[in-house]
């Protein structure tokens, strides 16, 4: 059937996540498996959220709002951001891929860091639009190459901020650069996926008081990562009203299921779960970095739920011996970062055994 499918879809390396706890138990014969590889959230899901969704699965005999009415409503009054403005999808993952579906043309350009978020290259190939890469600059975004490269055929900008898999973000004055650089008819989406983990830092731009006067601004956001709620698959943007409503005309209709949307309501009330999750992240980062400084490893410093950790020629390996000890961590070699491995912040446990799984790795001198 390869001779009947479409030609970009073959220009496409497939997407591989992080190895499940569940396949690594079975491959390696292991009872104790820790995941630190795909930036989830260590904490369970809040109660309010729990209980949101089980008495949603009441009612999952019929389908869900396709509008996400209460969810919106819920959305838009703790941002002091009216619906209008917002949009929800399955993911942020979806609203990447309703962007490029609205507003882009066959033979239209991309930029796109390099490396950055796979999927903005991943969806923009099966487009069929031409691609133009900006190289990181110290492992952060070069927000001057970026706009040396927009042209007349421009139409979408991807930035992630901050950034996966660096953790590195673009500050106030360099986003300021940025916007004033996009022309009105190029879409520049702001990719905000761990914003709750940077929105504290005082050079952390607040872009949504950019929708204002830029109408062609998009700012994702999800739920995967502060909220806990990864396997729901929950997503939002805002974005100015028209271009909310050529989002909504590439959307599926009922993209969020039922569950997914009471349970996302719930948790982004729960001020106790992101007090938690917050006080995790900063306290594992701390005692991450205090340990790798310790062994004499470097890693970027992360405005994230994750460190990049430069292993040299090492990383693949120690990425195979960590996996043998239980511990899955995302080795780098995808986005061409051959020395890198990236770790989630865990609980205390889990980043205490990766610390412990690693120093025992490192005094082997097979490494």
């Amino acid at each position: 059937m390869k001779n009947i499918a479409r030609k970009n879809i073959f220009k496409i390396k497939p997407y591989i996540p992080g190895k499940p706890i569940g396949e690594v138990k079975r491959e390696l014969g292991l009872k104790d498996v820790i995941k630190l590889a795909s930036n989830e959230n260590a904490l369970r899901p809040s109660g309010k959220a729990i209980a949101a969704a089980q008495r949603a699965m009441l009612s999952v005999n019929r389908y869900p709002d396709g509008g996400c009415f209460y969810l919106k409503k819920a959305i838009g009054e703790h941002f002091k951001i009216n619906t209008k403005n917002i949009i929800v999808g399955n993911g942020s993952d979806e609203i990447i891929i309703l962007a490029i579906r609205a507003f882009l043309n066959k033979g239209e350009e991309v930029i796109i860091a390099d490396p950055t978020f796979l999927i903005y290259e991943v969806a923009s190939k099966i487009a069929g639009a031409k691609i133009k890469y900006a190289p990181l600059q110290d492992l952060k975004y070069d927000v001057k190459r970026i706009a040396s490269l927009i042209t007349k055929k421009t139409k979408i900008i991807f930035i992630a901020n901050p950034d996966n898999p660096t953790g590195s973000y673009i500050t106030k004055n360099e986003m300021a650069f940025l916007i004033s650089r996009t022309p009105k008819n190029t879409i520049l989406y702001l990719d905000e996926a761990y914003f709750e983990f940077a929105k504290d830092l005082k050079d952390f731009p607040d872009t949504i008081k950019s929708l204002k006067k830029n109408k062609n601004i998009i700012i994702s956001r999800t739920f995967s990562k502060a909220y806990s709620l990864a396997g729901l698959r929950v997503g939002y943007a805002f974005a100015n009203s028209e271009v909310i409503d050529c989002l909504n005309l590439a959307r599926e209709p009922f993209n969020v299921n039922s569950v997914a949307q009471a349970a996302a309501e719930a948790a982004l009330n729960d001020k106790r779960h992101m007090e938690k999750t917050i006080k995790l992240i900063l306290n594992g980062k701390q005692f991450i970095s205090r340990e790798l400084d310790s062994m004499g490893i470097t890693y970027i410093p992360s405005a994230t739920n994750f460190l990049l950790v430069n292993l040299g020629n090492a990383s693949k390996r120690v990425y195979e011996k960590l996996l043998k000890k239980g511990v899955i961590v995302r080795e780098m070699s995808t986005w061409n970062l051959n020395n890198f491995i990236r770790v989630t912040v865990g609980t205390s446990r889990e980043n205490r055994k990766f610390i412990s799984a690693l120093k025992n790795i490192l005094k082997s001198r097979r490494v």
